[in-house]
């Protein structure tokens, strides 16, 4: 693995080089050219109260002259064009038109028969989003950073369920996760976020049910960029980010962008470093375009606090009262957190004539992560109580692999009075992580592995006792799917969409010998499992850009685990009915999306005991979610949303929890956002700016006993622009609201975010 990522290290290197070179020769004559939930997909199987930190564990301005309009769609009963540009390039303000994450086309959002939310860059940038989960924050059906600040991990649950592990998709292609196995993506280089809602397996096979999070990255596309950016925040966090892009020839078109950050954070004894780099070329004609990406990525740092909290000294007040939130209950001494992590794809388009065109999309990825820490695992009650935390200590080295490909076919023809858009392709994943977890044999059971700690008064350098594996895995999981999608246009405004498809999945988990006393070795499980999905909707575009749409999807998703007796798990499946209306009108640039929606989920794994499951659990997602986007003016930009839950445990094998609200989850979300630039005054160049988040109350156990309460939080922004430098202070959550996130438990809660100042400046040339 180690060679593994130091090739790509190299291969980055070298493409780096070559971009550089060509970026001295153009630059001669540029002035002439101008210009844990316990049944996730693939849950950890390792039987131990790490488990919940495998569950719960765990940005480059466009210059306005590169920003271009997003597509007009054309009439409904035209046929579309079959580049992808138009779908994954830059978003015209805070309103993208066209998107591809609905359907591997080419398609304006109203045509897609289920809900979709796409934030651009320059969204991401007048929030001062510095990671995915914080750009987020204003979308419909989207809770974001439930577990308070993760520098590593961007948590995500829709429409009620957690997207972290399976519902992480990059350029199309899915970034998937198993225990500490993932892949972390920094948002400075991406162009845009989308969000699909709902059930997405017939577009991309195995996936969570609740819908999935597509990053896009920086393409070149021919326009001359030189951006940096640099930023402070009040915690002494510094970065500073370039986005480089040109034309290399008539023919080859490149873009570099990147990012290097560290310093200290907002809890204690955290601090660290990190870098980015991602190039990328473009070679192209008249019918073809091969784009060629690449990432590193290399992080070192310590872990945060203020999570793995019990209820009572946070949510509540305790006996003491309630611990700091920027309290951190690790070992100093001990805690460690190392990421090198690359990637490396191409995506191939050919247009065969004016009505083929054929796609391949590629990539491989790899990382090394490895990690030590000391977390907090509820009151040391049987010996010492309040205010004594027990704590757990934990370290995992992990390498991951990925290797994606999605082979598509899009024809486009006409029968009569129908326009056809004909979608064949059969994508392949292979996904394999070896890993070896170990904990300290405190007690000699993994409940409690380190010397507790007093939570008032914080004595660290206690020795601790010495690791031992409990895990020691190598899992493959592989998947191959075939599909087919056929969008027809008729009648002037209607539009069906039906969709099938095939999987095929293989997992094959290997585990060896580990030496902690108190667990035997785990068995090898092997399993081979098949499904079928589908989509049909159907929707109809009036004139005055309003469309109402109704549609029903079934969705699977691949599990790792043993029920009781030994046999494999099922793929979870269920079904999702969603109706709804989406008005993009005519006289003012904007988009607003209205969705009803009812998901099922099925096979869940529930508990009869300590690590024995059956599945028998269904869980139910109903709601409303209301967004809407608009560039009022040149000056105003404006966001609102609104998300209503209603999430109940159907099925379990404990009749306590049936009926009952999942923890976690709030019932209500809600959101506005506006952005203003001043012109042609005495204010002139002065831009302002400011949000407000309503995140609802949630429950903190399973018998929906414990309530965490709801909070409102206010963003603000002021900055000037002069033209080709700008500056802006960016405070999220203005007020330091002190407020618990959510809760996995009584002993497992986290406090969400305090104020944050950032102040960043940028210049282009």
């Amino acid at each position: 693995m180690v060679n593994t990522v130091r090739a790509l290290r190299s291969a980055l290197v070298v493409s780096l080089v070559a971009c550089g070179t060509s970026t001295s020769s153009y630059a001669q004559d540029g002035a002439s050219k101008g210009a844990e939930p316990a049944a996730e997909s693939l849950p950890p199987l390792e039987v131990t109260a790490k488990a919940q930190k495998a569950a719960k564990k765990k940005p480059a301005k466009v210059p306005a002259a590169v920003q271009q309009a997003a597509p007009q769609p054309a009439p409904a009963s035209e046929p579309r064009e079959s580049g992808m540009q138009g779908a994954t390039g830059p978003v015209n303000g805070y309103v993208a038109k066209n998107t591809s994450v609905g359907s591997k086309s080419n398609t304006p959002i109203q045509e897609i028969p289920q809900s979709v939310s796409v934030i651009g860059r320059q969204e991401i940038d007048d929030r001062g989003a510095q990671k995915v989960d914080e750009a987020l924050r204003y979308t419909a059906g989207v809770f974001t950073q439930p577990f308070g600040t993760d520098s590593d991990t961007n948590w995500l649950f829709i429409r009620g369920f957690d997207a972290t592990q399976t519902g992480i998709y990059q350029d199309g292609l899915q970034n998937q996760s198993f225990s500490f196995g993932a892949f972390f993506i920094d948002s400075f280089n991406l162009e845009r976020i989308e969000v699909l809602k709902g059930a997405a397996s017939v577009l991309y096979g195995g996936s969570n049910p609740g819908g999935i999070v597509n990053y896009v990255s920086k393409h070149p596309d021919g326009e001359r960029i030189r951006y940096l950016e640099t930023g402070i925040n009040d915690a002494g966090n510094a970065y500073l980010g370039f986005d480089i892009g040109d034309r290399a020839s008539s023919s080859v078109d490149y873009r570099v962008s990147g990012r290097i950050a560290g310093g200290e954070t907002y809890s204690d004894f955290q601090d660290g470093f990190r870098g980015t780099i991602s190039p990328t070329i473009a070679w192209h004609d008249d019918q073809t375009r091969l784009t060629v990406l690449a990432n590193y990525t290399h992080i070192d740092e310590n872990h945060n606090g203020g999570s793995f909290l019990p209820y009572y000294g946070t949510v509540k007040p305790a006996s003491f009262g309630r611990i700091r939130r920027d309290a951190n209950f690790t070992e100093p001494g001990l805690d460690d957190y190392r990421r090198e992590q690359g990637s490396i794809g191409y995506q191939l388009e050919h247009e065969v004539n004016s009505g083929l065109t054929l796609r391949q999309n590629v990539r491989f990825g790899a990382a090394e992560i490895g990690e030590t820490q000391l977390y907090g695992d509820g009151y040391d009650n049987t010996t010492f109580g309040e205010p004594w935390l027990k704590r757990v200590y934990f370290e995992h080295d992990t390498d991951v692999k990925q290797f994606l490909v999605d082979n598509q076919a899009e024809l486009r023809f006409s029968t009569a009075a129908v326009n056809h858009t004909l979608l064949a392709g059969v994508d392949y994943k292979y996904f394999n992580i070896d890993q070896v977890q170990s904990a300290g044999q405190y007690n000699g059971a993994l409940d409690a592995t380190a010397t507790p700690i007093n939570v008032t008064n914080p004595v660290y350098g206690v020795p601790q006792f010495p690791l031992l594996a409990y895990l020691n895995q190598d899992l493959t999981q592989e998947q191959i799917g075939v599909y087919l999608q056929e969008q027809m246009r008729f009648g002037g405004g209607w539009i069906v969409t039906l969709n099938g498809r095939y999987d095929w999945v293989r997992t094959d988990a290997d585990n060896g010998p580990d030496g902690y006393p108190a667990f035997p070795d785990a068995p090898d499980v092997k399993s081979n499992a098949s499904q079928a999905s589908g989509r049909a909707g159907i929707g109809y575009t009036f004139d005055n850009g309003l469309t109402p749409y109704a549609s029903v999807a079934t969705f699977f998703n691949p599990l790792v685990g043993t029920v009781q007796g030994g046999s494999l798990f099922v793929p979870e499946t269920g079904e999702q009915y969603e109706v709804g209306v989406k008005y993009v009108p005519r006289f003012f640039d904007g988009i607003f999306t209205a969705a009803l929606f009812d998901l099922t989920r099925e096979n869940v794994a529930t508990a009869i005991a300590p690590n024995v499951f059956l599945q028998t659990g269904e869980v139910n997602s109903r709601g409303i979610e209301l967004e809407a986007k608009a560039n009022l003016t040149e000056s105003l930009k404006v966001t609102a949303a609104f998300t209503a839950y209603d999430i109940k445990v159907k099925k379990d094998e404990n009749p306590a929890i049936v009926g009952k609200q999942p923890f976690v989850v709030p019932e209500v979300l809600a959101s506005a956002s506006f952005d203003y630039k001043f012109r042609g005054n005495a204010l002139n160049g002065i831009i302002v700016g400011g949000g407000v988040r309503y995140i609802g109350s949630s429950f903190a156990d399973q018998i929906n006993t414990l309530k965490v309460p709801d909070v409102t939080l206010i963003d603000a922004k002021i900055g000037y622009d002069f033209g080709n430098w700008g500056v802006d202070l960016n405070v999220s959550n203005l007020f330091d609201e002190n407020y618990v996130a959510s809760c996995q438990g009584e002993k497992v809660c986290a406090y969400g975010e305090g104020r944050v100042v950032l102040l960043k400046t940028h210049v282009t040339w």
